[in-house]
């Protein structure tokens, strides 16, 4: 079957499997996406044809002409989530068919074809059922799944692309911080801007990424874990972090987070957040926050803590924040009280460890 809502998978086990004591050793202390599984996903897209040749096969290194697309065009989109064991025995994610939609915006915004969200839910199911043995049992730990979508045609020439490449690759992973959930320091880029209104912000493409990536070095070179992004037109509000979306806690309860303007990305963990601290009786508002207001808030105590969330890293603690023309603590440095028990809800929901009202958790095997 090709071109349609559903495709049928051609399963091809590889010949050279790790072996089982090989990949223990792999598993022990993976990182993140470093360590990957024996297999990959691949789905191939032509223009009148649509989406054929679906595949489950061993992983291996894609060949590509010097001309193809993606290479001088970064026609380029893909998604992140997890796997999980589930407490029976089971494997379960954590709303996948939010990362099908998402995948879908970003491809429209990148003019490329959309994948019907059935084949990329069935896409992630294969996968995970021929590696299961890659799923860790360790606590915190994960199976990282990563589809990824790039233009496939050979050509010089500024247009979209006729032919695509589909694939999804997994990785089993442990905390996304080394040394696990800590308050990071964050710096605040006086210079570099992550996107512009009428840009790629809400698309999670890889040249939003590679923008940021000589920031993330700034930051680094001021003993920081993450670059913090003000808007492109002002250079007043927050936008987010270099990889993750960024919340505030007030005196009184309540949660602020900046709106989706569209320079911001739409994170799963996001929207899960916002839902969770509603039903947990918080005041939630989506608005504009300045930098001023951020420093002149923890100066005067209202402000309690501030916490970064993402697929890779779930909640993370902010504890200080550093800029050109010095730094500043959250009253609540370490881990706080409301971000911490938001935190272990949602990964209690994630890992099937507390009830799930919402039915975002999904069976997959």
């Amino acid at each position: 079957m090709s071109g349609g809502d559903q495709l049928d998978f051609e399963i091809r086990p590889t010949t050279a499997p790790v072996s089982a004591a090989d990949r223990a050793a792999l598993m022990a202390n993976p990182g993140f996406g470093r360590v990957f599984t024996d297999h990959m996903v691949t789905i191939r897209y032509s223009e009148g044809k649509g989406w054929y040749d679906a595949r489950v096969e061993a992983r291996a290194p894609i060949p590509m002409d010097p001309a193809t697309a993606v290479l001088h065009y970064a026609q380029e989109i893909f998604e992140g989530l997890k796997a999980y064991h589930a407490a029976d025995g089971g494997v379960t994610m954590f709303r996948p068919e939010a990362n099908a939609a998402r995948f879908n915006d970003s491809a429209a915004r990148m003019a490329m074809p959309a994948l019907p969200e059935q084949v990329f839910l069935d896409s992630l199911r294969h996968l995970v059922t021929i590696d299961r043995e890659w799923i860790p049992s360790a606590d915190g730990a994960s199976l990282y799944l990563r589809p990824f979508m790039f233009a496939n045609e050979v050509f010089l020439g500024v247009r979209p692309s006729t032919e695509y490449l589909y694939v999804v690759i997994a990785s089993p992973v442990g905390s996304y911080f080394s040394g696990g959930v800590r308050p990071v320091t964050v710096w605040v880029s006086p210079t570099y801007t992550r996107a512009a209104p009428g840009g790629t912000g809400a698309a999670k493409c890889g040249g939003n990424y590679a923008a940021s990536l000589i920031a993330q070095a700034e930051a680094a070179e001021h003993g920081c874990d993450q670059v913090v992004f003000l808007d492109a037109v002002e250079r007043r509000y927050v936008d987010e972090l270099g990889g993750m979306n960024v919340f505030f806690v007030y005196d009184d309860g309540s949660i602020a987070t900046p709106p989706l303007t569209g320079t911001i990305l739409p994170g799963i963990t996001r929207e899960s957040v916002l839902r969770l601290a509603a039903d947990a009786g918080h005041e939630v508002r989506e608005e504009p926050i300045s930098f001023d207001q951020w420093q002149a808030d923890a100066a005067s105590g209202r402000l309690r803590e501030v916490f970064a969330c993402g697929t890779a890293a779930v909640i993370t603690p902010i504890g200080t924040i550093r800029h050109p023309e010095g730094e500043f603590t959250i009253a609540d440095s370490e881990p706080g009280p409301i971000s911490t028990k938001l935190g272990e809800r949602l990964v209690g929901i994630q890992r099937g460890k507390a009830d799930d009202p919402y039915g975002w958790v999904r069976r997959v095997l």
